[in-house]
């Protein structure tokens, strides 16, 4: 019979965080095996094309995600395509427990990322995925030619509409205030274009449709109270994203929003257990501030191992 391996350090999460740990403890001469439960990448995976990462003027996500992934195995790491269901932090070894079995670990890095937030309002679940979509990226081209909302004001919500502006005909971006939380770069390019569209001050109280798809979206005015339907094949809601730690929350510490309360070590409360990437407290949530979590992570997750 085999003897059962004890990997180093498992990492769950194979975005950019969770690759730049493998890369790391590949290079320390650690063992490390990665958990993602969709493809490599997470939401840089799902992203069209980034140009704020060093020594890429312009990539797409993908690509940069499976450039990663290839290189964290080149490295030595392990890798699973299974959802993680629980976890065990306190034992030793640690036991992470995914839909294809058990796994024994020494050390944990935490990258899981965080997932889109719902609007909570009629007609959204019904619509999913008929017109109601969290990833631009993934469902663009469903709309090529037509009219669609993105309802946010985060650099997110920029991102969507100035990618979706090249395959739809009209984009409203749909906005609670006046000011917005993305940057000004992206607020001015997307007021440059000609069918992008904003709608300020309004919420979205109601989404609706046919048998088949979504035919309107009806807003809220935050000032005046008034109402009106705007016609659309589509909206895209980027309003916000929910931190992956509902597994942890009985043993980690965690900020009011939920976020793994860690600092730039990455260590948590929890002996050999770090938190990296878009899951832990931190001001900037990037793709170049999750790698350096990850290095930062792998290189504390090795310390601790040495004692």
């Amino acid at each position: 019979m085999a003897e059962k391996i004890i990997y180093d350090i498992g990492i769950i999460g194979n975005g950019p965080a969770g690759a730049t740990a493998a890369i790391y403890a590949g290079r320390a001469g650690l063992t490390s095996i990665m958990f993602e439960k969709a493809s490599p990448g997470g939401q840089m995976g799902i992203t069209s094309i980034i140009e704020n990462y060093p020594g890429f003027p312009s990539v797409e996500g993908f690509e940069l995600a499976m450039l990663m992934n290839k290189q964290a195995k080149g490295f030595g790491a392990s890798s699973k395509t299974s959802e993680v269901k629980s976890v065990d932090l306190l034992s030793n070894p640690k036991v992470i427990t995914t839909s294809r079995g058990d796994f024994e670990v020494k050390s944990v890095i935490i990258a899981g990322g965080a997932k889109p937030r719902l609007l909570g309002v009629p007609g959204e679940e019904e619509y999913k995925g008929r017109g109601v979509s969290y990833c631009a990226t993934c469902d663009g081209m469903f709309f090529r030619g037509k009219e669609v909302i993105v309802n946010g004001g985060g650099d997110t919500a920029f991102e969507d509409a100035l990618y979706l502006s090249n395959i739809c005909s009209k984009v409203y971006i749909v906005h609670r205030r006046e000011g917005f939380r993305a940057s000004a770069s992206s607020v001015k390019k997307a007021g440059g274009h000609d069918n992008i569209e904003f709608i300020l001050n309004a919420v979205v109280k109601e989404i609706s449709g046919d048998e088949s798809r979504v035919t309107s979206v009806t807003l809220k005015d935050t000032v005046t109270g008034e109402e009106k339907k705007v016609e659309c094949s589509g909206i895209f809601v980027a309003v916000g994203r929910i931190p992956e730690s509902d597994l942890y929350k009985d043993v980690l510490n965690l900020d009011p929003a939920g976020y793994i309360v860690a600092g730039e070590d990455c260590r948590t409360n929890v002996d050999g257990v770090f938190a990296a990437g878009d899951i832990r407290t931190k001001k900037l949530r990037q793709i170049v501030t999750a790698c350096a979590d990850g290095a930062n992570a792998a290189e504390e997750a090795g310390k601790w191992l040495e004692k």
